[in-house]
């Protein structure tokens, strides 16, 4: 779609002369091209038309990187289609440049930038932003590489056959099947060859495969993975920790058809691979890292199953816990579920205990409920222990005491200058040292609960290194690791050793550890989060899955109440069945999956300003604004939050409401406002 008169006029700002001076002539064949301009409005999310000089008539290729006058700049773009004329009756400005005739956003490709960006009611640069990294000219310049390497052989189906309908899953994905499922790995599986495997099949038969994992411990092991099976020059990692020069040449790679395996982090999801494709994974889509932090925020799940309902490729949504998104395409029928029976999982799984399973538990230890180590929690780690083994401790938070309230009434205690939380920093080692704001950084020397006016604190949470320095005392003469922040440990010995983590980075132990520790349960599950209690599963599930089968001793305590439906679902090692329970509470409340909800944040001027444009389809509702108790950039208006929710029969319709919506505002006279689709936290 061409600009209208108006638009066009200012897109040539100034070009006239200098195309005078080089008395340009425009191409004898498709001379008019349309150029997805580097400009971030709504209103002007549309390509514009220029005239393509003969000299570029070779080298203006549809995909390529230009670079045009618009609005009397010379801004970069993509060259999206060329037409035998234009629809604008006035005079076109000329393309200035072809930067590269590297086709880099064309065909499959582009259809997906299109999707994703209608899908998240964005525009096409903000998502061609995500998709196509930034040009490397001697990259790019760089010899041909040979050709895909020859296909593997395909991959047995035995350890498949754990689960019901696993070896037929991966039979339809070397057959080239649109088969859909989702997969609840067992404890001790070893996830990251099963799903080289699957690429392995998607290979033998020359189909390509894109594999996305949240972070790169996770896709160091799945590469090693994959090279095992494929060799080194049959998968690529893509990943934002390569540098510029290095991301781009495997990027290009892929576009090339170098490499069919794709394996990365969230950016791959965008993976220009050589069609067809025949599988896309995503791994633990319940991790926030799948979620693209900048405008139109696409998250990983919804991207690749858009990739493989629109290509006819195999989808695998997999991981030791699942999602109410997940569950909803199991429910739905639209994908099917890989699961091991029952027997099979008790076998695989380590005992766990909770708090309060019996009366005998209570009767032994009545300070199981207030105590932080109680006596259970020290007899399984001692027993690892004495086994040889190591103990796993995973602690919510990083940090001394990242969380501190009043010791009388437990009030979280706030700074007195911004609200902020109070905490003792970070690597403190003295008690006594006077706690300080985490948001703003100001000292508080004279604390006084706001609730009942004591003047004493404590902890409400304990981080890592609290933790590691109380078990270093309770423990004489064991040695205590950590894990966490700067220091990461990526693999521990099979030794006897506490290891101290926080969820997301848990060493893996050789021979798996004999016990693990869920210390600060209550505060993981308590929250004022909508998945606080999906979350603190998915963590639990991914710690206790590096812990020993029972047969073996492997032993998990998790330090929260045995009612409580997560705990219940970690005893029984059940995730489908809370996921469930979580998708039919939402239902019942009316938020994400399985309503569309948008959030709308920003000054209340802006905010409302753009909610007056939105027209909402069926029985779609507004609820709110209300205040963020944040301000914005220039500290002046306070920022405030409005939810938009419709049916998910509607949810396009929604995504075109807010689009549209902002195309009229504009730029606005209230400011920005931040517009995203299905939040991970509506609330």
């Amino acid at each position: 779609m061409s600009a209208t008169g108006g638009e066009r006029a200012r897109s040539k700002g100034g070009s006239g002369s200098g195309a005078r001076k080089r008395s340009a002539e425009p191409a004898a064949e498709l001379p008019v091209a349309r150029v997805l301009v580097d400009v971030s409005p709504h209103h002007l999310d549309r390509p514009f038309d220029y005239l393509v000089p003969s000299r570029f008539d070779t080298e203006a290729v549809p995909g390529c990187r230009v670079r045009v006058r618009f609005n009397g700049r010379l801004l970069d773009g993509f060259l999206l289609q060329r037409v035998a004329e234009s629809d604008y009756a006035g005079r076109l400005a000329w393309l200035q440049r072809v930067v590269s005739s590297e086709p880099v956003l064309v065909g499959e490709l582009l259809e997906l930038v299109r999707a994703v960006a209608r899908r998240y009611a964005g525009t096409l640069n903000d998502v061609a932003r995500l998709a196509v990294p930034p040009r490397h000219a001697r990259v790019e310049n760089e010899a041909v590489a040979a050709g895909p390497s020859e296909p593997p052989s395909p991959p047995a189906s035995t350890a498949w056959a754990r689960y019901g309908h696993g070896a037929a899953f991966l039979h339809a994905v070397r057959e080239g099947k649109a088969a859909r499922a989702v997969w609840q790995a067992l404890p001790d599986e070893d996830w990251s060859t099963r799903l080289a495997e699957l690429a392995a099949a998607a290979a033998s038969e020359r189909r390509s495969a894109i594999l996305v994992v949240p972070d790169h411990r996770d896709l160091t092991r799945l590469t090693k993975s994959c090279a095992a099976l494929l060799g080194d020059r049959g998968v690529v990692s893509l990943s934002s920790e390569l540098g510029q020069a290095e991301r781009y040449r495997r990027w290009l790679a892929v576009r090339r058809g170098d490499v069919r395996i794709v394996v990365g982090t969230r950016a791959a999801m965008f993976a220009p691979v050589v069609p067809p494709l025949g599988l896309v994974v995503v791994w633990d889509d319940g991790d926030d890292q799948h979620l693209y932090p900048t405008a139109p925020y696409p998250h990983v799940r919804d991207v690749l199953t858009h990739r493989a309902h629109s290509s006819g490729a195999a989808l695998l949504i997999g991981g030791f816990a699942r999602t109410a998104e997940a569950e909803m395409l199991v429910e739905s029928g639209w994908a099917g579920e890989l699961v091991a029976g029952r027997a099979e999982v008790r076998s695989a799984a380590p005992r766990v205990t909770a708090i309060g399973e019996d009366d005998a538990q209570l009767a032994r230890d009545p300070t199981i409920r207030s105590a932080r180590l109680p006596s259970i929690a020290f007899q399984a780690a001692r027993q690892a222990l004495r086994d040889g083994t190591p103990v796993l401790v995973q602690v919510p938070r990083r940090g001394y005491m990242p969380a501190l309230g009043c010791a009388r009434c437990g009030e979280r205690a706030t700074c007195r200058r911004c609200a902020g939380p109070l905490a003792v920093p970070v690597g403190t080692s003295d008690v006594a040292r006077p706690p300080s704001c985490r948001w703003c950084g100001a000292v508080e020397h004279a604390f006084r609960c706001v609730s009942c006016g004591t003047d004493r604190l404590r902890a409400i949470v304990i981080g890592a290194a609290r933790t590691a320095e109380e078990l270093g005392k309770a423990f004489g003469g064991v040695t205590v690791r950590t894990s966490g922040g700067d220091e990461v440990l990526a693999r521990v010995p099979a030794a006897p050793a506490l290891v101290v983590a926080t969820p997301g980075v848990e060493p893996v132990a050789a021979g798996g550890y004999g016990a693990a520790l869920l210390l600060d349960a209550r505060a993981m599950l308590s929250r004022p989060e909508l998945r606080a209690g999906e979350q603190a599963l998915r963590r639990w599930l991914a710690a206790a899955s590096l812990v020993r089968s029972a047969e073996r001793g492997g032993r998990v305590v998790v330090l929260a109440e045995s009612e409580l439906p997560p705990v219940q679902a970690l005893v029984r090692w059940d995730p489908s069945w809370y996921a469930a329970r979580e998708l039919a509470g939402r239902a019942e409340l009316g938020y994400p999956p399985a309503k569309r909800v948008a959030s709308v944040d920003g000054a209340p001027e802006a905010v409302n300003e753009l909610l007056d444009g939105v027209e909402l389809p069926g029985s779609g509702e507004i609820l709110g604004p209300v205040p963020l108790g944040e301000v914005d950039a220039e500290g002046e208006s306070e920022r405030e939050r409005a939810l938009l929710r419709v049916d998910r029969a509607h949810g396009r319709l929604l995504a075109d409401a807010l689009y549209e919506a902002q195309v009229r505002r504009g730029r606005g006279s209230g400011g920005p406002v931040r517009v995203q689709l299905d939040p991970l936290e509506p609330i």
